[in-house]
């Protein structure tokens, strides 16, 4: 069903949802669409809902729910997801784009839902995730970086800083990310958009709002672990920083490749995450 606006949705779509964990995914562009709505579908994620403009989607996943919107604009997705939560207190939220895929461990044998239940359990309310950086390894082949038959990620050179509070201490349990190609071409990245951590997964709940930044306007749900243990993590694996590269002028006519000595094709599987670091299971199993 497509709502005109978000506020519609949000006073008769919403209620309506299945309780299951919800996906939402905004479509900057057309980019593997079709392929990052049945990733998420196919995870358990119910439903998975699609904030975008009149794009085009696969006859099969015409029925999902759907607002019309323009996520090309960060903070209409900031306003989007916030606004949602709000209609959907105690749901678990998922929130990415386009040609954006969550991996969390074990994707291959548990649903989203079993591996957030667990994680409740662990008196967790949000789960940071990493975004790391897929590419097409031939750009003559696919001009805007985006190929799902020939991905390619860095397998080194990611770095974290502590994360300050406005008086300049070290908040607790929070880090800041960098690595993928908004390092290897910061040159092209505004600083403002070079970290690679965002809370991409958690439990709504009235009074929390999603922040420019990527995380929450609770501290402690923008933490990468509990105090007393280690806590689940998970990826999102993304290729909008190489589109936006590949899309913007300056950077495009200054890479002819993405690949380097530290690429690897990626597999599509956790267990590449999990041996690579990029993802941590905690007591999850």
């Amino acid at each position: 069903m497509l709502y005109p606006d978000l506020e519609t949705f949000a006073r008769r779509g919403a209620p309506a949802l299945a309780p299951g964990p919800v996906a939402l995914i905004f479509a900057e562009d057309s980019a593997a669409l079709d392929a990052t709505l049945r990733h998420h579908a196919r995870h358990g994620f119910a439903p998975v809902l699609l904030g975008a403009p009149d794009l085009a989607v696969a006859e099969d996943l015409s029925a999902l729910p759907r607002v019309a919107m323009d996520a090309r604009d960060p903070d209409a997705v900031a306003r989007a997801v916030s606004r949602i939560a709000r209609a959907l207190p105690s749901a678990w939220l998922y929130w990415g784009y386009n040609a954006e895929f969550l991996f969390y461990p074990f994707a291959e044998t548990r649903s989203a839902a079993e591996m957030l239940a667990f994680h409740a359990q662990e008196r967790r309310e949000a789960m940071l995730t990493y975004v790391i950086d897929l590419y097409a390894g031939d750009l003559a082949a696919h001009p805007d970086a985006v190929a799902l038959d020939d991905a390619w990620l860095d397998r080194s050179g990611y770095y974290a800083e502590a994360r300050l509070d406005p008086a300049g201490r070290p908040r607790d349990r929070q880090l800041d990310i960098y690595g993928g190609l908004r390092w290897r071409f910061e040159e092209h990245v505004p600083p403002a958009r070079r970290r690679i951590d965002r809370i991409a997964l958690f439990r709504a709940r009235r009074g929390v709002s999603l922040r420019a930044h990527h995380t929450l306007s609770d501290e402690e749900m923008n933490t990468y672990a509990c105090p007393w243990h280690h806590s689940l993590t998970a990826a999102v694996m993304s290729f909008r920083a190489a589109k936006a590269l590949r899309f913007n002028p300056d950077s495009r006519a200054a890479i002819d490749t993405f690949r380097w000595r530290n690429s690897t094709r990626f597999d599509w599987t956790s267990r590449q995450l999990l041996d690579l670091g990029f993802i941590e299971p905690g007591q999850w199993f």
